[in-house]
């Protein structure tokens, strides 16, 4: 049984709690858990990669073991310990931007000046 996270949006769009666990059938590779993954919710087709290129996302993001593995190949076989379900495969939303403004905490000194804020009327 393997083990999926997916981000907020994408678990209220297929209606579910917490973790999905899915049955991978063959070798266990990032493909066959989003192939599972949208055999069994068709409302997140789409979402994850492309419909017809089946290439991820661009702000989608998978990790696994501590593992950034976005940019590797589709059919290479995901760690152990996702296939064994001892660690979840996770689906997350990359983060863009967040660098224009900084909360410094009191009494702290850092080392660099606080980045200019845009302000836009």
């Amino acid at each position: 049984m393997i083990r999926v996270t997916l981000p907020a949006h994408l678990r209220k769009l297929a209606r579910v709690d917490g973790e999905v666990q899915l049955e991978v059938a063959g070798p266990v590779s990032q493909r066959a858990v989003l192939d599972a993954l949208e055999a069994r919710y068709p409302m997140l087709r789409g979402t994850i990669r492309d419909h017809l290129t089946q290439r991820r996302r661009a702000f989608v993001r998978s990790f696994a073991c501590a593992q950034d593995l976005s940019h590797e190949l589709p059919d290479a076989p995901l760690p152990e310990a996702v296939a064994a379900g001892a660690e979840p495969f996770m689906i997350i939303g990359a983060i863009a931007g967040g660098a224009g403004y900084r909360r410094r905490a009191p009494g702290i000194e850092h080392e660099h000046p606080p980045l200019p804020v845009e302000r836009r009327p």
